[in-house]
């Protein structure tokens, strides 16, 4: 529970963080302020272009009788509407990261800097990091789809479905929501994808006292917008905290924190 703690911990300094650096505050809304419009864009276009795309898809059953079409294409049309809000929910996140990868970069380093000691920098160009950062948010999201279809499948358990999954469904999505946020943070620290997932889940309750907070609030994409600089800010503290080595000469970061050395003793003669 203490742990759960902690993590929580992050956020509430996270948004502290930002709530006291108004112009960084204002520098990490610009992402999601753009990610923001173009989403809406594009539910306003499933809104009003659904129906069509399903009577397209479905071109069989143009000669069904009354109401079997209309109740065939109107669930369709529902699912594909759902479908749209579920990839919009769990990918809103990943493409504001991607857009915004410069914009919290430099809030991420202004974080560092703010907290002492050394900045890590990842010495790669910005097409790499772009390029990096897309990558491994296509892995997370496919995870994540993977693991949402296992649970939207174990939700027509009785009783099972309807209490354990949606509490599971949450901790998923705050464990990815969390990999997502610290990984602006542990790239640049040298740590890939495999060994960030590694890391967190050795802290795992760490890990979701941050996230799973997030993750709730997320689900409402404008709440999304105005939580995410001080989400990055706290992710950054987080990975301070989990990984406080800077790269080596190899620009590898160790992926567990640092253990004091055992003591040396002086030989004599």
């Amino acid at each position: 529970m203490r742990d759960l703690a902690v993590g929580f911990g992050y956020v509430m300094k996270g948004q502290r963080w930002v709530a006291g650096h108004g112009r960084w505050f204002g520098f990490g809304l610009l992402p999601g302020l753009v990610t923001l419009v173009l989403y809406a864009a594009a539910v306003t276009g499933l809104v009003f272009g659904a129906d069509d795309a399903t009577a397209w898809a479905t071109p069989f059953a143009d000669d069904w009788s009354s109401p079997w079409l209309g109740i065939f294409r109107g669930t369709l049309t529902a699912l594909l509407f759902a479908f749209g809000l579920f990839l919009a929910v769990i990918t809103f996140t990943a493409v504001t990261l991607l857009i915004g990868q410069p914009f919290y970069e430099n809030l991420s380093e202004q974080v560092d800097r703010s907290e002492g000691g050394e900045v890590p920098q990842s010495g790669l160009p910005l097409w790499r990091e772009l390029w990096i950062s897309a990558r491994d948010s296509l892995r997370v999201v496919l995870r994540v789809v993977l693991y949402g279809v296992l649970l939207f499948a174990c939700g027509f358990i009785p009783v099972v479905g309807q209490t354990v999954v949606p509490v599971v469904a949450i901790c998923v999505s705050g464990f990815f929501l969390a990999e997502e946020l610290t990984a602006v943070a542990l790239q640049r620290r040298g740590v890939e994808l495999r060994k960030r997932l590694a890391l967190l889940k050795g802290r795992r309750l760490r890990t979701l006292g941050f996230g799973v907070p997030l993750a709730l609030a997320f689900l409402v994409p404008f709440v999304a917008v105005f939580l995410m600089p001080g989400a990055v800010a706290g992710a950054t503290l987080m990975a301070r905290d989990l990984v406080p080595q800077v790269p080596d000469g190899d620009g590898e970061a160790a992926a567990e924190p640092a253990r004091p050395a055992p003591p040396s003793f002086r030989e004599n003669g």
